[in-house]
């Protein structure tokens, strides 16, 4: 029986939570937080080599709550049909602990890793959680439109909130730290009042099945991860596919937490081509995710994400040749460009990859998962790609400390590489097959 697709007002719901979690991860992960923790906080100029190690520990160490918890969570949202209560407690653990960074002075290294690590896990893990909903909004064939309109949407939400924060507190210099550290409250407020639609609208599916006597619900999500584990032969396409993932998730993640980093400390830019980068890459991240969405459904999931893996190595390799590149083109065409203006136009070329990756991704995921078990493999959707950024930002962040910053970031263009050759194992018409065969267990 062909699946309906939800009403629209759901998916607007569903889609909403990726609006309000992007302020996170944009804000605090990406543009804003990421610049002011090594250069203020930890502040050990000129290279700032401790302070993105720090930077790298405490994602690190967030990812790996992820990791532990995620599947088992998964478990027991699919068996007591509560996706919605953990998104919920994900959602205030994170708004709760974002607001309380306006509490980390100048040197208040570990109070700043701390609340990083908390507010990071409650983005990440509810960010699996949300997920989870998707193969419930409508048939296959149209996962990949609704995930690509959601992330898009998402690109928006971190498109205001940042404006928010940037032209409301100013730039980011220890001078202007009593402003700068409102950017968590605002953050949190922002994430607060844009996730509400989400629990307005969107609906708890499924029905929650009584706990056997002697029984706890940590007990069923292990024995339902085990029972997994039995059956995973039936899913291999599924399982080679998070191979592959946990590799260019690693690298995404080295993009997402070090992007604006580079950018201030290699290309050594001005604020105004910060707030330019930042403007370039939410709307081109948007438009991918949006456009790559329409793709997927045309060519498949498969090959969208096969294409975006390339563009992000052509991506890694022009943010690493800026500065050739850019005495090329003056050469060339008799023009004066400066790095940091041809760092914007390869930040377009990024932003394109950006949403649509993770967006065809995340379809891959919900069109191998049957709906009865979309929150355990939405979990280990989480747990691979938190593993792999325990492994992509902690390796760059010991990369960068021995070779350097520039050095370090060719690491990424590898980790994209090897997700390529690995997703040419995956055969999705086989995955597609395996989630209808197992629908309803």
């Amino acid at each position: 029986m062909q699946k309906e697709r939800a009403p629209f007002r759901e998916i607007f719901g569903w889609a909403m939570f990726d609006f309000a979690n992007s302020s996170y991860t944009t804000v605090i992960i990406t543009v804003v937080f990421s610049v002011i923790f090594p250069k203020i906080i930890v502040g050990d100029a000129p290279e700032y080599r401790m302070g993105n190690f720090y930077w790298s520990l405490a994602l690190s160490i967030s990812y790996l709550l992820v990791v532990l918890t995620a599947p088992v969570f998964g478990a027991i949202m699919d068996y007591s049909a509560s996706k919605k209560k953990f998104l919920f407690f994900s959602y205030l653990l994170t708004v709760i602990t974002t607001a309380s960074l306006y509490f980390v002075e100048q040197g208040d290294v570990w109070l700043g890793i701390f609340l990083i690590v908390i507010s990071n896990f409650g983005f990440a893990i509810g960010e699996s959680f949300v997920s989870s909903f998707l193969p419930d909004l409508g048939p296959q064939e149209d996962l990949g439109k609704i995930s690509g309109f959601a992330w898009g949407l998402g690109y928006f939400g971190g498109l205001f909130s940042t404006a928010i924060v940037i032209f409301g507190l100013g730039p980011q210099t220890v001078e202007n730290y009593p402003n700068l550290r409102f950017v968590g409250p605002i953050t949190g407020l922002f994430f607060l009042l844009a996730g509400i639609p989400t629990f307005l609208f969107l609906k708890e599916r499924g029905t929650s099945k009584p706990l056997p006597q002697n029984k706890t619900y940590i007990n069923i999500g292990f024995e339902r991860i085990q029972l997994t584990f039995k059956e995973i032969q039936d899913f291999r396409d599924l399982l080679i596919f998070f191979i592959s993932m946990f590799f260019s998730q690693a690298g995404l993640s080295i993009v997402i937490s070090f992007a604006f980093i580079y950018g201030d400390q290699i290309i050594k830019w001005q604020p105004t081509t910060m707030v330019i980068m930042f403007v370039i890459t939410q709307f081109t991240a948007a438009a991918g995710a949006i456009i790559f969405g329409f793709i997927q459904d045309k060519i498949g999931s498969l090959k969208t994400y096969l294409y975006t893996l390339v563009l992000w190595i052509l991506s890694i390799l022009s943010i690493f040749f800026t500065d050739e590149i850019t005495v090329f083109v003056n050469r060339i065409f008799s023009l004066s460009l400066k790095s940091e203006t041809m760092f914007l136009l390869v930040g377009c070329l990024a932003g394109l990859g950006l949403g649509a990756t993770q967006s065809a991704g995340r379809a891959i995921v919900g069109v191998f998962s049957p709906e009865s078990k979309s929150g355990e493999f939405f979990g280990f959707w989480g747990l691979t790609g938190k593993l792999s950024s325990i492994f992509g930002i902690f390796g760059l962040g010991i990369l960068q400390n021995l070779l350097g910053l520039k050095q370090g970031i060719l690491f990424t263009a590898l980790l994209f590489l090897i997700a390529i050759i690995i997703a040419f194992f995956v055969n999705e018409e086989r995955g597609k097959k395996s989630a209808l065969l197992h629908e309803g267990e």
